[in-house]
């Protein structure tokens, strides 16, 4: 009977393991790209904290080219969750707050800080010569100059600050910044 199917050409090949698990590999790919996908949608619409959870559960099972990005995207939603639970009695304590980051080399949460001041305030001359620090120490010298050019047109007292601040030390070859701390006068 074996010859019969043979000649007749009804013979039959096993499948190998990878063909019998390549339907659970193409749909376990396909539900971790669908949370994947889920998860970068609760980001985008600010629910960090929900977008964390699943970018946690997406770690432990995630293909090798959303593993990666969905590290990075989990420590942004983090990042985005601290920020959202701190919350300050006064701009006084969130401008401290944020030296406190600038001191501790945390640029990038200094700057959203101060730049959340900025946003409720745009006088808040503090905010303004914070960011000019902040720009110094970073290397920035047009975007120091533009805040504490702003910071002493709000209070001149900070012209006088920063004539003894340690922390304008890389600007002070810059003879534009020489010139706004020691103008000419008439």
């Amino acid at each position: 009977m074996q010859d019969t199917r043979q000649a007749a050409g009804i013979r039959r090949t096993p499948r190998t393991a990878a063909e019998k698990t390549r339907p659970a590999v193409d749909k376990a790919h396909e539900q971790a790209i669908q949370h994947y996908q889920s998860a970068v949608q609760l980001m985008q619409e600010g629910k960090y904290e929900k977008a964390r959870t699943a970018f946690e559960k997406l770690i432990i099972t995630a293909p090798p080219e959303l593993l990666e990005r969905s590290k990075v995207y989990l420590a942004a939603c983090e990042r985005q969750a601290k920020h959202a639970a701190l919350t300050f009695a006064t701009p006084g304590e969130q401008y401290d707050y944020a030296i406190s980051l600038l001191n501790t080399g945390d640029y990038e949460d200094a700057r959203d800080q101060l730049d959340g001041i900025l946003k409720k305030n745009p006088s808040a001359d503090y905010a303004h010569y914070g960011l000019a620090i902040l720009d110094s120490i970073t290397g920035q010298a047009e975007e120091c100059l533009e805040h504490l050019i702003a910071a002493i047109e709000l209070n001149p007292q900070n012209r006088i600050q920063a004539r003894s601040d340690s922390d304008f030390q890389d600007m002070a070859d810059d003879p534009r910044f020489t010139e706004l701390l020691y103008p000419e006068t008439p």
